[in-house]
């Protein structure tokens, strides 16, 4: 199943004060942000890559898988949390 373009730009609005790009690729987007890529949208679910510094700051995140035969991601659970969200973007952007 292909990501909405909805969902995409609910999470860009989420994270209003952290400047994002994306790559649309096979229906699905990636994330970057400072030219660093750290995560995408994949069945309408914000995963992200599971760095040191994500996993630090995500330490009850689930793992998720974007799509048969990849790594398992974290999944996001608080992209309601926009301030929250934009704090551990700008963070695993700098590791």
């Amino acid at each position: 199943m292909a990501s909405s373009r909805e969902y995409l730009e609910y999470v860009l609005e989420q994270t209003g004060r952290v400047e994002l790009s994306y790559k649309k690729m096979m229906g699905e987007y990636l994330l970057y942000a400072n030219g660093v890529l750290f995560g995408g949208i994949y069945d309408d679910r914000l995963l992200f890559k599971p760095t040191e510094k994500a996993k630090k700051m995500m330490p009850r995140a689930g793992l998720a898988l974007p799509y048969p035969g990849a790594k398992m991601m974290l999944l996001c659970d608080f992209v309601d949390d926009g301030e929250r969200l934009s704090k551990v973007i700008e963070e695993v952007t700098r590791e």
